[in-house]
């Protein structure tokens, strides 16, 4: 019998982009051979091996750096891919294949190599691909579902391109769950406001933490566009520069990690749930997307007279027609819905219009080059991944079915009629029945996460509420 060791994939060969580097313009090593070179020169001690799983939290393995550098196979069992937001696993007796908990090989992407700027030593931190002990990507990985979309544009001979900006909170720490959460006390002694948009003053409350975060991007060779106060107290939103899916989901995923080391720095919390607090905005991580011919590198949402075109157009309706059933990966959690309140910030329908934040699809002024669709509906608790490839999967959709969009919205959208799934139950049942998005997002992977969405549904529906405990105890 074959070993396998015999059939462990090779890591393809990096692409390098802007972010693969450690912030001081050295190259990463791009074979295998150059590893164990670049780790003594470096004086590295540990690698940290991670994989992002179905909710976007970083599993994996932490070893000497002498052990990575021999780039020799490492396992981790499926079960990291049915755990839920809690660490509950889910069980599926109709797929002993995926009970079996069968080992996973762990391959390095070596043009992921970050520095871990806050460890106590000489530390990276390596993003790694899964395969099977075959050697097949594992179709449950978020980086493959993302590669799977992709692909589809590829396919087609294009590159999709994206843009996030992540929005997140900063407050106080808190050590109990029963207790609301608070903005935290910035420079000048006092508490952040809300409702202080673009305020340079309230970003300047929180200069050192932000002067870390920068700090830590640059150790890591991340570029950050713009560092931005939003409209909730201590609510801040990072932008980044466009470029490759994948490439961006990384450094999202990434940027979590380093964001929250910053605040832990001093003393306060970063969070990316969607509603954190009471009588404040929600954080989003907005989208913005186009799509490219692969050989001329001309954006094929505009023609040649610089109209847009009917991919813009079939791109845009399948943003419409789709995104309400991929809502679940958008909102993926209880307090998702929470952000997604009529009169507020947050989009609660698909209108599409140029230039109106009031909807769900706005279309940025901008020239024919960069005319692009920016989807306003993904909360910041999503994971990037998945979150990417679902929007990007519609848009691919809406080509291949031909759909087309509603007329241009040409007022407002806030009061119009609520159109979206109000439950990630409801948003469960359409993505069932759509089978199309199946194949483009893999079977097995929207059965599992499925399996996760509604397990976590029905443990939030096991905890008394403080609401409940409020209007109920003493009155019905």
């Amino acid at each position: 019998m074959t070993s396998s060791e015999d059939k462990t994939p090779k890591a393809p060969t990096p692409t390098p982009s802007d972010s693969s580097s450690l912030g001081d313009g050295i190259p990463l090593p791009q074979k295998a051979e150059e590893v164990r070179e670049w780790m003594r020169s470096r004086h590295i001690d540990e690698v940290e091996c991670v994989v992002p799983d179905i909710v976007g939290i970083a599993r994996g393995k932490a070893m000497p750096a002498s052990k990575f550098s021999g780039l020799n196979p490492t396992y981790l069992p499926t079960s990291i891919f049915f755990q839920t937001i809690t660490g509950a696993y889910i069980e599926m007796e109709d797929r002993q294949d995926f009970m079996m908990e069968r080992d996973i090989q762990l391959v390095p992407d070596l043009s992921t190599v970050r520095s871990v700027p806050w460890a106590n030593d000489p530390t990276v931190q390596v993003i790694h691909d899964l395969y099977t002990l075959e050697g097949e990507p594992v179709e449950l990985a978020p980086r493959n579902v993302l590669r799977r979309v992709i692909g589809g544009f590829e396919a087609m001979g294009w590159n999709a391109v994206v843009a996030p900006e992540l929005e997140f909170y900063l407050t106080k720490r808190n050590s109990d769950p029963d207790y609301p959460l608070e903005p935290p006390i910035g420079r000048s002694g006092r508490q952040s406001v809300g409702r202080q948009a673009y305020s340079i003053a309230a970003v300047d409350e929180y200069d050192r933490i932000i002067e870390d975060i920068y700090d830590f991007a640059e150790a890591q060779g991340l570029e950050i566009d713009t560092v931005i106060q939003e409209g909730g107290a201590g609510q801040l939103e990072i932008n980044l520069i466009h470029g490759n899916p994948l490439d961006l989901a990384d450094q999202i995923f990434v940027f979590k990690r380093l964001i929250r080391e910053a605040a832990f720095r001093h003393d306060c919390y970063a969070t990316f749930m969607a509603k954190p607090m009471d009588n404040e905005p929600g954080s989003a991580m907005h989208i913005h997307q186009s799509v490219v011919d692969a050989k001329t590198g001309a954006n094929v949402f505009s023609n040649e007279d610089g109209e847009p075109s009917e991919l813009f157009y079939h791109f845009l309706g399948g943003q419409q027609t789709y995104l309400p059933d991929v809502m679940s990966i958008l909102a993926p959690y209880v307090n998702s819905y929470r952000r997604l309140l009529a009169g507020d910030s947050a989009p609660i329908n698909l209108e599409w219009s140029i230039d109106n934040r009031s909807v769900g699809l706005r279309i940025p002024n901008s020239s024919p080059k960069n005319r692009r669709i920016e989807n306003r509906l993904v909360g910041a608790d999503t994971n990037p991944y998945l979150a990417i490839a679902a929007s990007l999967a519609c848009g691919l959709l809406g080509i291949i079915n031909k759909d087309k969009p509603k007329p241009q919205l040409q007022h407002h959208a806030h009061h119009m009629p609520f159109s979206l799934p109000r439950s990630v139950h409801h948003s469960l049942g359409r993505l069932e029945k759509n089978e199309q998005l199946h194949d483009l997002l893999g079977p097995d992977f929207v059965t599992i996460y499925s399996q996760i969405k509604l397990h976590e549904s029905e443990e939030f529906n096991q905890v008394i509420s403080p609401w409940e405990r409020e209007h109920l105890l003493l009155t019905v």
